[in-house]
């Protein structure tokens, strides 16, 4: 394994460029950016994919498609900070950002954590998620109990207020509530003591196998329902 750990001052650093949002800055503290921070982070995502093929959980990437841009895109963005004060990397089935369905990491100094499933899927995708829950609500409902079992939160702040169009006949409260869904990610915390010891691998293993089941569900509407 080639991941000992992020650096000590890896937290320390997105702190301080949330307050030094500059070129000037960042050029001067680029090094511990690069040692501390992103260096560690493609280790611990190739050796993560590893890690994954041996458990069987199929879910890859690599140092460089995995990791997300520090740049922030502020073309329409009324926030003009150049900078992200966060690392995010994601995995995929197929290894490529845009694949559906995800194993997301962040990291922050206001809090780390690692998700995995749908979000924000493209309309159509979104259609046949839902089209899912309604046709096999069981099905669904076993997932999630699954994740509430192993402690994987859902998240739900957004959904819609209302059913959507060719699901008004939805009547089950909790089926209702899982169709006016926007996405479907599960997450846990990541303990900032972890990020420095090579174990984290170990626990992110974990949380695959427990996520698994709401990524295989899922692409077995987005996929399989074609």
């Amino acid at each position: 394994m080639s991941f000992k750990g992020f650096g000590a001052d890896a937290l320390p650093f997105f702190k301080a460029l949330g307050f030094h949002q500059t070129k000037e800055w960042f050029d001067e503290n680029r090094a511990t950016y690069e040692s501390q921070i992103k260096a560690p982070f493609g280790d611990l995502i190739e050796d993560l994919s590893a890690a994954f093929a041996k458990a069987g959980v199929p879910l890859k990437g690599d140092r460089k498609a995995s990791l997300f841009r520090l740049n922030r895109d502020i073309r329409f963005a009324k926030d003009k900070s150049p900078y992200k004060t966060h690392a995010g990397a994601v995995l995929t089935r197929g290894g490529a950002k845009n694949d559906k369905g995800l194993f997301y990491i962040h990291i922050a100094p206001d809090g780390c954590f690692v998700a995995a499933g749908f979000y924000h899927p493209e309309p159509d995708d979104l259609a046949r998620l839902r089209r899912a829950i309604a046709r096999a609500p069981k099905d669904y409902e076993k997932v999630m109990k699954g994740l509430d079992k192993a402690g994987i939160g859902m998240r739900d702040d957004e959904s819609l207020t209302r059913l959507p169009r060719g699901f008004e006949t939805v009547t089950d409260p909790k089926i209702a509530a899982a169709v006016m869904k926007k996405s479907f990610i599960g997450s846990k915390p990541i303990a900032a003591a972890r990020l420095a010891k090579p174990a984290l691998i170990d626990d992110l293993v974990a949380f695959g196998k427990q996520a698994l089941p709401l990524l295989q569900w899922g692409w077995g509407a987005v996929v399989d329902e074609r």
